[in-house]
């Protein structure tokens, strides 16, 4: 790669040339800290001239996120070699979709000269371009989409400034109009307020750039899709199919950098009691009054060394502000995992919890007093049967697995029988761990496969086949997602039970109590004695409650299924649910990477998805029926 500062050679402008006309990504560094970088063939450049001797502010930033965009100096002994680029550029594509669309952008004045106020906050902008037939339903949809996408916070102002040039004040137009006009190129030029500035010290306030960013990324994108359909060949399916593909090398190393610090350490195996068994016998001897005593793993990291290996991660370097958002809000929540973990046993650690899984709102509460008021505490369900002890039951799941991995031989899981966690199940790093004195009703062997391996492991092994690791390490959040939708599939084999929904009730009222100061008896006897729970099913509820000091984890089973029923009844589509461990917001980011072409289609889906009557029930709860009234239909 040449020089930053070296000239422009007739070689350098033939090798561009060469991969514009193969549809080859382009990335070439231009003199004075410039770049070039075109995914695709694509009918659009966004262009950013750095005005020389000033101060930026990170205003480039504001169009990097594109797929096809140019930074440059504007010294004016550039000017020939950059228009030399811009009409290159413009050929090559003009020939492959019949018209171009350039788009200037740069800053304009900012609107204060000293305090910063919410006025001075407030996104402006200035578009210039010459009006004509063909070219007014992309200006109109810019102008709508800049004021649409600034709501709710408060709306955009937009100006239209058709007789102006569409280029910066003291610079000359990108092209000349009359060559322009023979390559078939428009032009729009777009005068961005500076927010993203303090207007007197230019000192830059990098949040407001980041949502300006964003603000304008779906404008551009929705912009172009209109220019697109409209004026070229090229008919993209989707808006957000005009997309960057192309990663640069930051994104593979930051996202590299993530998961090794999330794979040092396991957050639930280490904040998961190791004696849980023996506690329990001695919390019977003790007649259930005294405070059960719990011991943990050895904490095998030092967080705070961790945590300077966390912020040493270069996510700045990530032009891609979608991704850039998803590593950042991962970056936080590993910050509050380990903080969590130097305050395991205190009462801070209660604290970071609500921080990472929240508590329980009155509307979710309600729900859990719903069902327990519905359910009986004992029914014809909760009577004890033949069960599967822990060697059984992992024989059980070995036959799951050799089905998955039928379907995707990278499906690699393996069943592990521990002695070390409660009586139970957890999935951890791809694979299943049992706990070694755990019974598993017949009636309920169904129900949890597909709760473990059809949820927790299939997200596992298709984010695996993702290029991205955070999708199978799990992106910020993804667990109230993750585990509602394990809980939809135990409902969708039949095997949602009424008193499995009572547990689920009975931890979301535990939570509350414990959050708002109930101790481990107390909480203990809420569920035995109002609630008619069994003594060591209300143990081991308590003791997933007040592990590590107070985790409100279990709290997001019910929210995540409640949750996944109100967005199957508003349409939502359930493959992107599988395509890694994602939480619900990320769904349209999910979306959108895919429609760029960033995320394959996933592998796996969960075995149910193949029985008739689960797709059947799946319908019912689009057309808006409750998981519970379906429950009483089906006498269950």
């Amino acid at each position: 790669m040449k020089s930053a500062h070296a000239p422009l050679t007739t070689e350098w402008f033939r090798e561009v040339e060469a991969r514009l006309a193969e549809g080859r990504p382009v990335r070439r560094s231009l003199p004075r800290g410039g770049r070039l970088h075109i995914d695709r063939h694509l009918p659009f450049l966004c262009v950013y001239r750095d005005p020389p001797g000033k101060t930026s502010g990170g205003t480039e930033r504001l169009i990097t996120g594109e797929a096809s965009y140019l930074v440059a100096s504007a010294a004016p002994e550039l000017r020939r070699g950059l228009e030399r680029l811009i009409e290159l550029i413009v050929r090559v594509q003009e020939r492959e979709f019949g018209a171009f669309l350039l788009l200037e952008l740069w800053a304009g004045p900012p609107k204060g000269k000293a305090a910063v106020t919410q006025e001075e906050l407030q996104p402006a902008f200035t578009i210039r371009a010459r009006e004509s037939r063909e070219l007014s339903p992309t200006l109109h949809a810019l102008e709508a989409s800049l004021k649409e996408g600034s709501r709710p916070r408060r709306e955009a102002k937009v100006w239209f400034h058709p007789g102006e040039p569409e280029c910066p004040k003291g610079l000359v137009p990108l092209l000349p109009p009359k060559r322009a006009a023979a390559l078939r190129c428009h032009v729009i030029g777009l005068e961005v307020r500076p927010i993203y500035l303090h207007p007197k010290t230019c000192e830059t306030f990098p949040l407001v750039r980041r949502a300006l960013q964003r603000l304008l990324g779906r404008a551009f994108k929705l912009a172009f899709f209109e220019f697109v359909k409209t004026r070229t060949t090229h008919q993209p399916p989707h808006f957000l199919a005009l997309g960057r593909r192309a990663m640069v090398k930051a994104v593979w190393e930051v996202d590299r950098r993530l998961a090794e610090i999330s794979s040092a350490y396991d957050f639930l195996l280490l904040v998961t009691p190791v004696n849980a068994q023996q506690a329990w016998l001695t919390f019977q001897r003790d007649k259930y009054a005294r405070d059960p005593v719990f011991h943990y793993r050895p904490i095998p990291v030092d967080p705070p060394l961790l945590k300077r290996r966390l912020y040493e991660i270069p996510i700045e370097r990530v032009e891609d502000p979608t991704l850039a958002t998803l590593f950042r809000e991962k970056q936080e929540e590993m910050d509050r995992d380990l903080t969590m973990l130097v305050d395991r046993g205190t009462s801070r650690f209660l604290y970071g919890s609500l921080q990472l899984y929240g508590g329980v709102g009155s509307g979710l509460l309600a729900v859990a007093h719903r069902l327990l008021k519905s359910f009986p505490p004992r029914s014809r369900e909760s009577r004890p049967g033949w069960e599967l002890d822990a060697k059984a039951f992992a024989e059980r799941a070995r036959e799951e697995f050799a089905y998955y991995r039928n379907k995707y031989p990278k499906f690699t899981a393996r069943v592990e029988i521990r002695d070390d966690i409660a009586s139970g199940l957890m999935v951890s790093r791809g694979h299943l761990l049992v706990g070694a004195h755990t019974k598993i009703p017949v009636s309920r062997v169904e129900a949890l496969l597909n709760h473990e391996v059809g949820t927790h492991l299939v997200t596992y092994y298709n984010g695996r086949a993702q290029p991205f690791r955070q999708l199978y390490s799990g992106l910020a959040g993804y667990e109230e997602l993750q585990e509602g939708l394990a809980v939809l599939a135990e409902y969708l084999v039949g095997g949602l039970s009424r008193p499995r929904l009572r547990l689920l009730a009975g931890r979301v009222v535990a939570t509350k109590a414990m959050v708002e100061g109930a101790d481990f008896l107390e909480t203990f006897r809420l569920l035995t004695e109002d609630y008619g729970f069994e003594r060591k099913g209300a143990f081991t509820v308590t003791l997933r409650i007040f592990r590590g000091g107070g985790l409100t984890k279990d709290a997001v089973y019910l929210r995540g299924v409640t949750a996944i029923g109100r967005y199957l009844r508003e349409g939502g589509a359930v493959e992107p649910l599988f395509v890694g461990k994602i939480a619900a917001n990320h769904v349209p980011i999910i979306q959108e990477l895919q429609w760029r072409k960033v995320l394959k289609p996933p592998p796996l889906m969960p075995r149910y998805m193949e029985r008739p009557e689960s797709v059947r029930l799946l319908e019912q709860l689009r057309r808006g029926v409750d998981v519970l009234d379906l429950l009483k239909r089906r006498g269950l």
